[in-house]
Formats: structure tokens, C-alpha cells, sequence
């Protein structure tokens, strides 16, 4: 041209702008700028909106600068300019240049108020955008269709039922509900509120439908779970002649995501394939999505890795995945990997995903390196965001960090409060969790179902709950809040935990829908309490109501079975789980295995256990836990050992299972390699239950300068636990100094403690004081504290039989009596003598042997060989712990009665089944020092002599010299159940005598 205007130039620059010719369009405004072409707000709009179509950094980087060339040039005045700028910095996440520019512009119309509610809902800033609304109408902005259509679906986005009938009153008298665009947001709209018939009502008197009218009825069936309807109106869509786009495939797929179909999903995607869109971005981001959401990880990020475009939400999905499956190392290369491309730039939901990633203490810097990055983002003040850190910092149990985020948050909702008490009721922290609830009700939050559970969790003593439980039941009660299911369930719960099992009963009582739910929080309940029998009674009283089998009743029920070492109730509950299809359910099986290691079916226990590869965490426990239970350390290290070669993080539970074996076997070595290897090796803090199995190693070999040692330098403070572990540690080895230093420690804790008695009055005993046990029980009295009942108990079919010591209130007493003393006379032939220093009352020997002999535990054992039939197991389970005594009885029953014998007490499982081989040894020990001719040695005195710190130290081994008969019975008792080489350094020893 040989003349140029102003116009042509503007023409040009938009012309090109439009086309797609954006390095055109800018070299021309530089031409423009060197020949004093005067700058248009038409032009600059323009290229505005060209920006949109660079990378992220780029687009960002033209936009900033034609920002500033509109500053210079005079025209931030011109509302097209302003409106473009707002649509660019929305779409880069830069919510805060956004709101910046929106507030500076001098003229604001109806698509600058439409493009900043668009920007602020686009970034989670749902609530800012609503806002934003209202401001408009205040100001009299007349709406058209695309603002009333953007505030629609920003109601829907926030399930506001009331702001939505507000703008659908709105909608209805600015005349613009038969606008298609704005019957769509409504469709939408009433479906994210589940106003259904609303929805299908107007969609029926639609007098124009478009694609998006049959996608958004498609997407709401499928958020009501309708799915059936989901394909019904895709069938009416294709016979009224309309096409599915990528939408409703889009839709389709996350319809088959959602119910488990994805065999149908698998069909869709070769739908698309077929159809030639198995390129398009948002359905591959969906099906992506649906093979992760199935468990198909690799399928996903198959996909998503041989994807030729993504956006940020192909990325968000990906992220997204990993951490569902718990692929949180993964989930952060990715994140690394987004902020090197330029395929969008990272978004709120970007990070709020990523910080799921990082939701573990080990983690804790990762998360404040994400932190960094959305501070350097200008995000931090997303609603969504702050809630995400509040989150990642609470589960990091960083509370500090929590408190400080939140403070920062310029604003804030109930799940922002819900995420602090979470926190605080994790950690057990009731008087931190009650502040937030008080700072709610007087900032005006209205607290939800989840606020109550959380507040109810942190309650875990009778005065937690007097303080704060109760007032918080009249609190729900005075609100309403009383009727919502999951609160009352949490009730049951609250006033269980708090030892209030009669509360519980008569909540559960008065709810007249009972759902499954509710009785599983009562079976828990009753479990907790240890009443297995009315566990198991309410267990079989939900089915006759009708109640579907879920897994979590069916663990419980199980759990139940386990603490009443009832194997047949056990047995049967395994076969329910097979039948229903629960056996492969994760909380299941651990709770099935349990229940087989309790029993004494070690065998079973392993059929039950899930390959190595598929096997989580839990269930490695379990097992370990198992063998520590009987005492089989090197299982159990094996076990360990195992677990750590496939990959699988040894947890705080794990390391809790391995001590106790090592405590169990006496492995002072072991277990301080164990302990020490926990945290700077698999990351793993040490905590009270870690500290009481040391403290219990320690103890049990008397070790107590080392214990105390180790109790002062403890990373945790030393709680009921520890000290009652030494204080029986301290009777076993009749430590009189220790043992009062650990009741005067376990008193201070709780006076009203009556372990703590009870295991002082047996060390007075033990040492023949009973000056001072007849004081003790005195005091006792006193104060009105009286000792536990010891009772044992065996179940044949559904007959449970308790038996007290002494009892003679057993229908068959004089059999089982009569049995005692055979069993007596038969123990006495092989070397049996009673250990009197197991009785706790001053009396003479005779009477002090016949006071053992009626021990529970015995009486129980008399009837089940009596009536227990051969080649079957008795399994008898005690409330108290056994006696040394009565250990020795049982092995010596096994041995000379050829019966397997399962004897549970709070603390162990002792399995009494000796191979031959081990019976000859055990007879071996017995006898080998005098010879068949002469007169039998007891057990306890060949154990004294060959455990003698004076004789034959040859022979000894070197881990038990001269501890004393006390710990060297201990050891020989062990040995018949698993390591021989003590049985036979025994033999070997006696015979030499």
C-alpha cells in the first residue's frame, strides 16, 4: 500500500492476530511503534487475545509487557484492552494481576465483571467469584446470557443451593431461560445440587437442545450414580439426530470410571480410536483417569506418556493418579517434569495434588518446597490451595505449620476448620481441637458432621469425656446435628472408647433405622470392651435384620473371634467372607490371619496370606506379629527380612512386632540393632510401644541399670506401660528397689491403677515380705480398689466354660476334680514338683502347692481332657497372665497326655504341641543326671544345677551364664518350644554330671 492509515495498520495487526500469525501480528506493532503509528485499544486487544495462544511463560511474559505498552500509551481507559488482559491472566493462573487490573480499570461492563468471575472460578476462587456477582448487581450492571450462564454453573461448582435459587429467580426475570447456554448451566446446575426433577423438568420444556443439553443430563445421571439413564439418554441423543462429541464421551467414560465398568470403558476407548478422536486432549485425560481410578496404572500412564499434546489437566490427572495408588515419588517427578515443559502452566489444582504427594512426616520438605512454589505463584491465597497445605501440614503432624498457614489465609471455610481439628484429633490434642471448635462458633462457621466426628475422636478417657464429650452430644442434640447417621455412629463410638460401654448400648438402642453402619460402631464398641460374645451375638442379629455383609463388620466379627480364641466361630466367619467375596479384601484377610495366629493355627494362617508381591504392609505385621507372639524370633527376622527385599517400607507397626519377638526370645543384641536401625535407615521415629519392648528386654534378663538407662534417654516421655513392664520385670527377679521405683512412677500416673497393686503385693510376695502385702491389700481396700478376678475359659461348639480359681460351681466339678488329680500324679512320675515361688500368700508349702494346683487356668485344662475329643485342640484363654507354674504344667500335659494345647493370656500365646523328638529331651533333662533307677530330679532342679553359676561352665552358653535359676528356667521353657540347642547343651550337660 502505497499509503497507509492508522486503520489499515490496526486492521492489519488484528487481522493477523486472528489468523494464527502471531510473530506477524507483533512485528508489525513493532513497525507501528518505530514509524509513531498512534496504538489502538482495538489492535492491542488483539494481540491481547494472540498471547493466549503462546506457552505459558511466554504468554504470560507478551501479555505483562503489552500490559505496561497500554499504561504508557494512555489507554487503560479502554475496556477491551482490560477485558482481554483479564481473560489472559485467568488463564495463566495469575488470579492476583487479575483482581489487580480489575479494580484499577476506570470503565468496567458486563464481559469485563463475566471474564473476572471467570477468572477467579477458573483458579478455585469460587467464593470470590460469588462475590464479585453480588458487587455487579449492586452496581447495576444489566446481565446478559454468558454472565448469568458463568454464575450459574459457579452455584452449581459450589453445591450453594440457596445462591442458586437466588440466580435462578434472576435468570427468570431477566427473560433469558429458554437461552440455551443458560438452560445448560441450570441443567448442570440442579444436578451438582441434586434437584433431579428440576433438571429433567426443564429439560423437557427445552424448545432447543444442543449437544451440551443431552452432555450435562448424561453428567448428571452419572453424578447421582443413575447409570443406566447415562445410556438411555445417549440412545435418545443419536435417534434425535445429534452426534456425541468428545463430551459425552467424555462423560461416558467417567461414567464407566465411576461404577466399575471398565470393560465398557475398554469399548469407549476403541469407540474413540475408531472415530478418529483418540487424539483429543480432554478424552484422553479422561480415560486416563478411568484406568487409574480401576487400578490400571500402567494402562494410564501408557496413555498419558504416548500423548502427542497435553494440557494441565492431562498433567493434574497424572499426578492425581500416583497419589491415589500411592505412587507419591512418581507423582513428584511428574510435577518436575510439568514445570520443565511448556504445555500450561501449573494451576491450583496442580498443586493441591502434588501436596497430596506429601501427606507422610518423611515427606515434610517436599511439601515446603511445594509451598515455595505456589508462594512464588502468587496462590497461596486459593481457598482450595490453603486447605491443601493445611491438610499436608497436619498429616505431616507439623501443627505449627498449620496454625500458620491458616492464620495467613484471608479467608476460609469449614473444611479449613475441619482440616485443624483432623489434625489435633489425630494427634490426640482434645484441648486444641475444642479451641478451634469455640473460634468456629464465634466467627459464625456452622460446624458439619465431619467437625463433630473429629471433635468426638480427640475423647479418649472418662474425663475427656465428662469435659468435652458430653457437652459436645448436648451440643449436636440442642442443634439437630443429633439426627445425622454419622454423628450418632460416632457417639457409639466416643462414650466406648471413653470406657462408657452402657451409653453406647443405649444410643444404638434408640436409633430406629439402624444402617449397617450403626451396628458396625456397636459390635466395635462391644469388641473394644472385650465382650466378644455379645460382639459376635449383635453380629449375627445385623444379618437376621437384613443387613448386607460389608468388610468392615466382617474384620470386627473376626477381630472378636481372635480375643476369644474361639477358632470354630473363627473358621466360620472365614468361610461367610469366601462365600460373600470379602476373602480378598485387604482389612479381611489381616483380620482372618489374626484370628488364625491367635488360635495356634499357624499353618492356616499362612494359607491366608497373600503373595509376597500383592501383599501390603498390614499383612506383613500381622505375620511378624505372629511369630512374635509365639516366640519365634527367627521366623520373624526372616519375615523381615523378606519384606524389606520385595520393596515394602517396614512401618510403626512392624518395627513394634520385631522388638517383641527379639523381647520374647531374650535377644538384648538384636533388638538394640533393631531400634537403633529404625530411624536413620528405614525413616521410621521411635515411639512408647517401640520403647516398652526395649524396656521389656531389658527387664526380662534383668538388665535393669540398662533399662533405667534407657528409660531417661527415651525420645518419648515414659507412660503407664513402661513402668508397669519394669515393675514385672522386677518381680520375675525379685528386684525389690526397682519395682517400688516403677509402682511409685505408675501410681503417680493413676493412683486408682490396680495392675500397679497387684504387681507390687507379687513382689512383696515373691520376696517373702508379707508384712508389706498384707499393708498393701489393706490400703487397697481403703480406697476401694479391689483386684480383677483372675478366670480361664474354653469353648466346645457353643458351650463356653468359666472356670475362677478354686471354682466348684462347674456342673461337672467333681470329674474335673478327680481329672486334677490324676493329672497331678501323672506330672509327679515324670519329676513335677509345684514352683511355690509363684504363690502370692504366706502359708505353708503344702497349702501354698495346693493353692497353685487350683489355679483357673488348670481347672479349665482338667475339662477340656475331659471332653475336648482326641486329635482335636484345647484352646484355653485367660484374663490374667499365667504363672510360671502353670506354663510349665501345660507343657508337661502336652508331653504326657499327647494333646496340643493353645493357652491365651493377655500378654502371649503359649502353643504346647512337643515333638517326640523334644519329649525326649524334656524327659532327658528330667532324668539323665541319676539314672532310671534312681529317683526322679524335678525340671527346676536340674535346671538349677545345670544353670549353677558354679558347675560345669563349659557347657553353658555363654548368653545365660550365671543369671540364676529364675532366668534359666525361662530359657529352658522356651527352648522345648522352639530352639533346641539350649535342650540339648542341657542333655549334654546332666548326662556329664
Amino acid at each position: 500500500m502505497p499509503h497507509r492509515t492508522s486503520s489499515s495498520w490496526y486492521t492489519a495487526v488484528s487481522g493477523c492476530a486472528r489468523c494464527g500469525l502471531e510473530s506477524t501480528a507483533f512485528t508489525l506493532l513493532r513497525v507501528m511503534r518505530e514509524r509513531d503509528v498512534p496504538l489502538s485499544g482495538f489492535a492491542l486487544a488483539s494481540l491481547v487475545t494472540a498471547c493466549e495462544h503462546r506457552g505459558w511463560q511466554e504468554g504470560a511474559a507478551c501479555g505483562a509487557a503489552i500490559h505496561a505498552l497500554t499504561h504508557r500509551a494512555g489507554l487503560m481507559g479502554n475496556v477491551y484492552i482490560g477485558t482481554a488482559l483479564l481473560h489472559l491472566y485467568g488463564s495463566r493462573g495469575l488470579v492476583l494481576n487479575a483482581q489487580r487490573l480489575f479494580w484499577e480499570m476506570p470503565q468496567r461492563n458486563i464481559v469485563s465483571w463475566t471474564a473476572i468471575m471467570v477468572a477467579l472460578s477458573s483458579n478455585g476462587c469460587m467464593e470470590e467469584a460469588l462475590v464479585a456477582y453480588r458487587r455487579m448487581r449492586k452496581e447495576g450492571v444489566m446481565c446478559n446470557a454468558n454472565a448469568l450462564a458463568t454464575v450459574v454453573s459457579l452455584c452449581g461448582a459450589l453445591e450453594d443451593e440457596v445462591a442458586g435459587l437466588q440466580v435462578t429467580a434472576h435468570v427468570v426475570v431477566s427473560g433469558l431461560l429458554t437461552h440455551v447456554s443458560v438452560a445448560n448451566s441450570l441443567i448442570t446446575m440442579f444436578g451438582n445440587l441434586r434437584r433431579v426433577q428440576d433438571a429433567e423438568r426443564l429439560f423437557d420444556r427445552m424448545e432447543e437442545r444442543d449437544r451440551i443439553s443431552w452432555n450435562a443430563m448424561i453428567s448428571m445421571y452419572s453424578h447421582e450414580e443413575v447409570y443406566s439413564k447415562c445410556f438411555i439418554v445417549l440412545s435418545d441423543m443419536r435417534h434425535g439426530e445429534v452426534k456425541p462429541d468428545v463430551t459425552t464421551l467424555c462423560s461416558l467414560v467417567s461414567v464407566c470410571a465411576s461404577s466399575d465398568l471398565v470393560a465398557l470403558g475398554s469399548g469407549i476407548h476403541s469407540l474413540c480410536v475408531s472415530s478418529g478422536l483418540h487424539c483429543s486432549v480432554p478424552l484422553i485425560n479422561a480415560l486416563v483417569n478411568m484406568y487409574s481410578t480401576a487400578g490400571k496404572l500402567d494402562e494410564a500412564e501408557s496413555l498419558f506418556r504416548n500423548m502427542s499434546r497435553r494440557d494441565v489437566i492431562s498433567w493434574n490427572t497424572m499426578i492425581s493418579s500416583y497419589v491415589q495408588s500411592n505412587s507419591c515419588v512418581e507423582a513428584l517427578e511428574t510435577l518436575g517434569q510439568l514445570l520443565q515443559t511448556d504445555e500450561g502452566p501449573p494451576n491450583s489444582m496442580t498443586f493441591s495434588s502434588a501436596l497430596g504427594a506429601c501427606s507422610s512426616p518423611e515427606a515434610l520438605m517436599n511439601g515446603r518446597t511445594i509451598h515455595a512454589m505456589i508462594l512464588q505463584r502468587s496462590l497461596q491465597n486459593v481457598l482450595l490451595i490453603g486447605n491443601s497445605l493445611l491438610t499436608m501440614y497436619s498429616k505431616c503432624n507439623s501443627m505449627e505449620d498449620t496454625e500458620r498457614v491458616f492464620e495467613s489465609m484471608p479467608c476460609y471455610d469449614v473444611v479449613s476448620c475441619n482440616v485443624l481439628t483432623g489434625g489435633y484429633a489425630a494427634l490426640e490434642d482434645v484441648a486444641n481441637a475444642m479451641r478451634v471448635f469455640s473460634w468456629m462458633r464465634g466467627t459464625g462457621i456452622k460446624p458439619n458432621y465431619i467437625t463433630m466426628i473429629n471433635l468426638q475422636g480427640t475423647c479418649k478417657s472418662l474425663g475427656d469425656l465428662h469435659s468435652y464429650g458430653m457437652p459436645l452430644h448436648a451440643y449436636v442434640t440442642q442443634t439437630g446435628l443429633l439426627s445425622d447417621e454419622y454423628i450418632t455412629n460416632s457417639l457409639i463410638t466416643m462414650y466406648a472408647t471413653c470406657g462408657d460401654l452402657e451409653s453406647s448400648t443405649g444410643i444404638f438402642s434408640r436409633i430406629n433405622n439402624k444402617s449397617v453402619i450403626s451396628w458396625n460402631a456397636i459390635i466395635a464398641a462391644n469388641v473394644r470392651h472385650g465382650r466378644g460374645e455379645e460382639a459376635i451375638k449383635l453380629f449375627m442379629d445385623s444379618q437376621h435384620a437384613g443387613n448386607k455383609l460389608d468388610r468392615f463388620c466382617l474384620a470386627e466379627c473376626l477381630s472378636s473371634s481372635a480375643n476369644l480364641a474361639s477358632l470354630e466361630e473363627g473358621m466360620q466367619l472365614h468361610g461367610l467372607s469366601v462365600k460373600n467375596g470379602l476373602d480378598c479384601d485387604s482389612h479381611v484377610v489381616n483380620a482372618t490371619m489374626d484370628m488364625y495366629g491367635k488360635c495356634g493355627k499357624m499353618d492356616c494362617m499362612l494359607k491366608t496370606l497373600p503373595d509376597p508381591a500383592h501383599r501390603p504392609t498390614q499383612c506383613w505385621n500381622t505375620l511378624i506379629s505372629g511369630y512374635a507372639r509365639y516366640g519365634y524370633f527367627k521366623e520373624a527376622e526372616d519375615t523381615f527380612k523378606h519384606m524389606v527385599s520385595v520393596g515394602q517400607k517396614p512401618d510403626y507397626v512392624t518395627f513394634v512386632a520385631l522388638l517383641s519377638a527379639c523381647s520374647h526370645a531374650g535377644l538384648i543384641d538384636k533388638g538394640m540393632d533393631y531400634y537403633n536401625s529404625m530411624a536413620p535407615t528405614f525413616g521410621v521415629s521411635p515411639g512408647i510401644k517401640h520403647c516398652v519392648c526395649i524396656v521389656d528386654l531389658l527387664g526380662r534378663l534383668g538388665k535393669f541399670a540398662e533399662a533405667e538407662k534407657f528409660i531417661d534417654e527415651m525420645p518419648v516421655l515414659p507412660n503407664d506401660l513402661i513402668w508397669r513392664s519394669l515393675l514385672s520385670s522386677s518381680r520375675t527377679h525379685k528386684n525389690l528397689d526397682i519395682g517400688r521405683k516403677a509402682a511409685k512412677n505408675l501410681l503417680e500416673l493413676d493412683p486408682f491403677d490396680d495392675s500397679a497393686y497387684v504387681l507390687l503385693s507379687n513382689l512383696y510376695a515373691t520376696n517373702a515380705r508379707w508384712v508389706d502385702v498384707d499393708k498393701l491389700r489393706s490400703h487397697m481396700k481403703t480406697i476401694k480398689l479391689n483386684k480383677r478376678p483372675a478366670c480361664s475359659w474354653l469353648k466346645l461348639k457353643n458351650e463356653v466354660s468359666t472356670f475362677g480359681i478354686g471354682d466348684r460351681s462347674h456342673m461337672h466339678a467333681e470329674k474335673i476334680y478327680v481329672k486334677l488329680d490324676e493329672i497331678l500324679l501323672k506330672l509327679r512320675e515324670v519329676g513335677y514338683v509345684a514352683d511355690t515361688s509363684s504363690a502370692l500368700h504366706d502359708t505353708d508349702e503344702e497349702q501354698k502347692e495346693h493353692n497353685l494346683w487350683n489355679h483357673s487356668e488348670k481347672l479349665a485344662l482338667a475339662y477340656g481332657l475331659l471332653v475336648v475329643p482326641e486329635g482335636s485342640t484345647i484352646r484355653i484363654f485367660k484374663n490374667l497372665r499365667v504363672c510360671a507354674d502353670c506354663h510349665l504344667v501345660f507343657k508337661l500335659v502336652s508331653m504326657v497326655f499327647h494333646r496340643e494345647i493353645v493357652l491365651r493370656d493377655p500378654y502371649r500365646c503359649i502353643m504346647c504341641d512337643l515333638s517326640l523328638a523334644k519329649q525326649g529331651k524334656l524327659l532327658d533333662v528330667v532324668q539323665a543326671s541319676t539314672g532310671a533307677a534312681a529317683p526322679h530330679p524335678t525340671v527346676r532342679e536340674v535346671v538349677a544345677n545345670y544353670y549353677s553359676p558354679n558347675r560345669h561352665r563349659r557347657w553353658l552358653p555363654s548368653s545365660v551364664r550365671g543369671r540364676g535359676v529364675a532366668a534359666a528356667r525361662q530359657i529352658v521353657l522356651r527352648s522345648y518350644d522352639h530352639d533346641e540347642a539350649h535342650c540339648v547343651a542341657a542333655v549334654a550337660g546332666a548326662r556329664q554330671w
